[in-house]
């Protein structure tokens, strides 16, 4: 049966659909705890602190801790520096080391408002009982999406024109080439499209003494490629298919993302006692989130190419905001003096989700039979639903006085429980692939937060803290990220500092800097495919390019605030 069949009868579900992946599922469930000044400079370890406007999101109950009104507003800066380079194929022509083999430093930088808010104190003037209640709003940024990859080098041994022509194999070309093959074909093909409409691959050519209209109508071969004609003792005869010898193709992988992840919470808290705090927020999650990479080629050298391949690139671009609601509840209670214990819970998030997606594709030949050729793809557009896990977090605290304090906390989020819904129907077996690839191959993740304060005067605080949190994915498992393949490997760490300002009156200063070592990302730009008759399979025998990133964000804060 041929490809071309098995898309045609999923055409009604997948030809309007994007391409929902388990990454994706986490990329937009993840939260990461900003904060104020103060929360970030002492590692967010403030399940049992409270009496910050930071401290909301990570323990509703921290507002009721404080027995004054606040306001307070944190401007800052975010910066993101990647460092990638090829992990190395030995060449043919060379003998040595390509593939993106050249190491590369980008950064990119961001202004962002990662805190603002208030909360307002109601004095019951009980000696016992509930003494004061608090009512209060704040706006969290609990997820930034900021990284730029730029990965360069040579290659003698495979090409993305090469790719995308296994990739299309099974497509016959009167459907790729077709005026409205991006409407008929589904989304996850539609860079065949792209690339056979832009002149980056055609059919593979007639054997000696072959009649054309024997030829074949659904086997691709890249603008980069040559075809040499191999035959057996039996008269079977097929076409070894690779670049030319010698040629060598410079390559550029470079990829942007930007967004950010905010969480709009509506705050209840309530002091019994001074012994047991308890909160609760409605919380309100905003998400935008833009992705972009794109992949060139040129030719060293094109007389090596029969083609006159000069240079190809493929571009795409994805983009998709959410909006979501979730309730959580927390509790304080100090049962000695000196120490606090602290713990909350976050129900699962519902998030409706709108996505849309483009991609394009351009090449330049010097020969009379390749010519220069271009393909854009319209706009696509698609919405669901994604539910997010539930996470809960402990915490202690423990203040010495005036003099200082130390706190310790523990978060949890189980992400194999996370699922992507329809939104128009109650039909939901479109996602019962990603679906199950969630629950066979997502974990747990675990945070560790650690914070401390140390007050050399009554009016200036030094602070410090430290965060390790581990991955969802396990090592051994590679995930598609927007039809690029990628694999994940350490833990996360950061580092943090900070000093404090409190004056005799109502008006406080923080600022604070922080760095986050994220572990090793390994990114597969392109796959090599070969088709079976019934599906396509990705070749592992093809030695594809491997690019490490290695990324680092800094948060550098500021926040300006007053208790009234």
């Amino acid at each position: 049966m041929k490809k071309t069949a098995i898309a045609l009868l999923l055409a009604g579900i997948t030809a309007s659909a994007g391409a929902q992946t388990m990454y994706d599922a986490l990329n937009f469930s993840k939260s990461s705890y900003v904060g104020t000044a103060r929360t970030v400079a002492m590692g967010n370890a403030f399940t049992a602190l409270g009496g910050d406007l930071g401290a909301v999101a990570i323990n509703p109950a921290g507002s009721a801790v404080a027995r004054y009104s606040q306001i307070a507003i944190t401007p800052g800066v975010n910066i993101s520096v990647n460092s990638a380079m090829g992990t190395g194929i030995q060449s043919p022509v060379t003998g040595g080391l390509e593939g993106f083999e050249k190491n590369l430093r980008t950064s990119i930088g961001r202004f962002a408002m990662p805190n603002f808010g208030f909360s307002i104190n109601f004095d019951t003037h009980r000696t016992s009982g509930l003494k004061n209640w608090t009512l209060g709003f704040s706006a969290e940024m609990t997820g930034s999406y900021l990284d730029d990859l730029v990965a360069k080098g040579t290659n003698s041994t495979t090409s993305l024109a090469g790719s995308l022509a296994s990739f299309a194999n099974g497509w016959f070309i009167d459907e790729l080439a077709a005026e409205n093959a991006y409407d008929m074909v589904p989304v996850s093909d539609w860079r065949a499209v792209a690339a056979l409409q832009s002149g980056i691959i055609e059919l593979v050519p007639l054997f000696d003494g072959q009649p054309e209209d024997m030829g074949p109508t659904d086997q691709y071969i890249g603008i980069t490629e040559d075809a040499e004609e191999m035959s057996d003792l039996d008269g079977n005869r097929w076409w070894e298919i690779g670049l030319p010898s010698g040629a060598v193709l410079d390559q550029t992988f470079a990829r942007r993302t930007t967004g950010s992840k905010y969480d709009y919470l509506i705050n209840f808290g309530g002091n019994f006692s001074d012994k047991v705090f308890v909160g609760v927020n409605l919380g309100i999650t905003s998400l935008n989130y833009s992705h972009q990479y794109y992949i060139r080629e040129s030719a060293q050298d094109p007389a090596f190419f029969e083609t006159g391949f000069n240079t190809l690139k493929y571009e795409y671009g994805y983009s998709a905001t959410g909006i979501g609601v979730y309730g959580k509840f927390g509790l304080i209670v100090t049962p000695v003096s000196g120490l606090r214990l602290g713990a909350a819970f976050q129900t699962p998030t519902s998030m409706s989700i709108a996505e849309s997606w483009h991609l394009g594709a351009e090449q330049t030949s010097f020969s009379e039979e390749h010519q220069g050729g271009s393909s854009e793809s319209p706009e696509g557009h698609y919405e669901y639903r994604l539910v997010s896990p539930l996470r809960f977090n402990v915490g202690a605290a423990y203040t010495f006085g005036n003099i200082g304090l130390v706190s310790i906390d523990y978060e949890a989020c189980n992400y194999r429980s996370m699922k992507f819904v329809e939104k128009s129907t109650n039909d939901n077996s479109a996602f019962d692939g990603v679906n199950t690839d969630i629950r066979r191959n997502m974990g747990m993740t675990h945070e560790l937060r650690l914070g401390a304060e140390i007050k050399p005067l009554q009016s200036l605080a030094v602070r410090a803290g430290y965060i390790i949190s581990t991955s969802a994915i396990p090592e051994d498992i590679e995930y598609e990220n927007q039809y690029i393949w990628e694999k994940y490997k350490g833990d996360t760490h950061s580092f943090s500092f900070g000093l404090g300002y409190s004056s005799k009156g109502s008006f406080y200063a923080d600022a604070a800097v922080r760095m986050t070592k994220y572990g090793d990302t390994y990114i597969y730009p392109y796959d090599y495919w070969y088709f079976d008759g019934d599906q396509l399979l990705v070749d592992t025998s093809v030695a594809v390019p491997e690019i490490l990133s290695r990324r680092t964000l800094w948060n550098v804060l500021l926040t300006i605030g007053f208790r009234f």
